[in-house]
């Protein structure tokens, strides 16, 4: 309990939403005309036309749809990506279907002797692209799999690339959920006190106006309340100082409209408390909150460093509290706000870090996260 009288955070790994037991494959269902079987790479192969079917389409048992998977996204895609969706499968019964050139695609599920769906997409947004302007057209990997999911052919949407892009094509091609301005990404940060803290917005967003900040704060606590399991999320809002007032405009004019919400408002928090678990919610812009993040996963990795030269703990131990922190471990962000849900993976995810995205995608869709969470930022701001 923390001096508020609150249970601060929710489990420090579990997931609830997530499965624990794999989901066995069910019959083919395709929501559209398909040609099983797979096209020769040497033939003319239309974007977003389904190229090869499997029962992996259709969902295990509990009749989970699809995750759609930007299997050309990444540092190190197709090769990463698509290992991490034949893991998600095989170890997880998540139905994913892998969208992105074919040719590729094939190559790397016969490496692993897998079935997978996938859907031809020739054309790639390059990571160093960022915004609408980095979309790349209409048959690019991100934009056949965005539209995807907008058809309702597939029940969320995850890629590890650019985040300007992703962004930008999943708000044109998902669209945001009504009432909502702006959408958020959600990090789960974990905590000292052995929960975890949602930073939102981490990166969606660079320029919001304390009105979005004040719908950012419903985002985040409606993703802790349904993702963490806190029953009555707290949330901070990031400043320069813990004092009312502080900050600059932005912070101010948030604060004032955070204090108007129909939610646990803390106050201020400062950039120390961002891991100690003092609010279940921190709230700040996507440019701060992306700085925020890039400099906890960095320190951490530096603090580690030093602590193994200087040999004063277990290589064990250090390996865990590693692998607590490492954002591999975690899959990857939420976008909050869209009709459907879409999930960020870091840049330069592995395929276990695909596996986990795929996993976690699957776990919000089944439990309804987005509209859930929609409902809950509608609140007058």
């Amino acid at each position: 309990m923390t001096g508020d009288g609150r249970a601060n955070g929710g489990p420090a790994s579990g997931d609830p939403l997530i499965p624990s037991s794999p989901v066995a494959p069910g019959p083919l269902i395709p929501s559209s005309p398909v040609a099983p079987g797979m096209v020769s790479p040497s033939s003319p192969v239309a974007p977003s036309m389904v190229i090869r079917t499997s029962p992996v389409a259709a969902g295990g048992v509990a009749g989970d749809e699809p995750v759609v998977l930007d299997a050309m996204g990444g540092d190190h895609g197709p090769g990463e990506t698509v290992a991490g969706a034949v893991d998600a499968w095989r170890a997880h019964g998540v139905p994913v279907v892998l969208v992105g050139r074919a040719p590729e695609l094939e190559r790397e599920l016969a490496r692993h002797g897998a079935d997978l769906p996938i859907v031809h997409a020739p054309d790639v947004v390059p990571m160093s692209e960022r915004g609408a302007s980095g979309r790349g057209g209409p048959a690019t990997s991100l934009t056949v799999g965005c539209d995807l999911v907008r058809r309702q052919e597939g029940g969320a949407f995850v890629s590890a690339g650019s985040t300007g892009a992703v962004v930008s094509e999943a708000v044109r091609a998902i669209g945001r959920a009504p009432g909502v301005l702006r959408p958020a990404l959600a990090v789960a940060l974990p905590a000292l006190t052995g929960g975890a803290s949602v930073l939102v917005d981490a990166g969606a967003t660079a320029d919001p106006t304390p009105q979005m900040m004040a719908q950012f704060a419903l985002l985040g606590t409606g993703y802790a309340r349904a993702v963490l399991g806190v029953p009555d999320p707290v949330a901070g809002l990031l400043s320069i100082g813990s004092e009312p007032g502080k900050g600059n405009r932005l912070a101010v004019r948030a604060s004032q409209a955070l204090q108007r919400l129909p939610l646990r408002f803390h106050g201020n928090v400062e950039g120390h408390d961002v891991l100690t678990g003092l609010v279940d919610v921190i709230v700040t812009d996507g440019f701060t909150g992306n700085v925020v993040l890039k400099n906890v996963e960095g320190c951490v990795r530096t603090a580690l460093t030093m602590v193994a030269q200087a040999g004063i703990a277990e290589p064990g131990r250090l390996s865990e509290v590693a692998r607590r922190y490492d954002p591999q471990t975690h899959g990857g962000a939420a976008l909050l706000g869209l009709r459907s849900v879409v999930v960020i993976a870091h840049g330069s995810s592995t395929a276990a870090t695909i596996s986990r995205a795929c996993v976690v995608a699957c776990a919000l869709a089944r439990e309804n996260l987005a509209a859930r969470i929609a409902v809950a930022a509608v609140e007058p701001v």
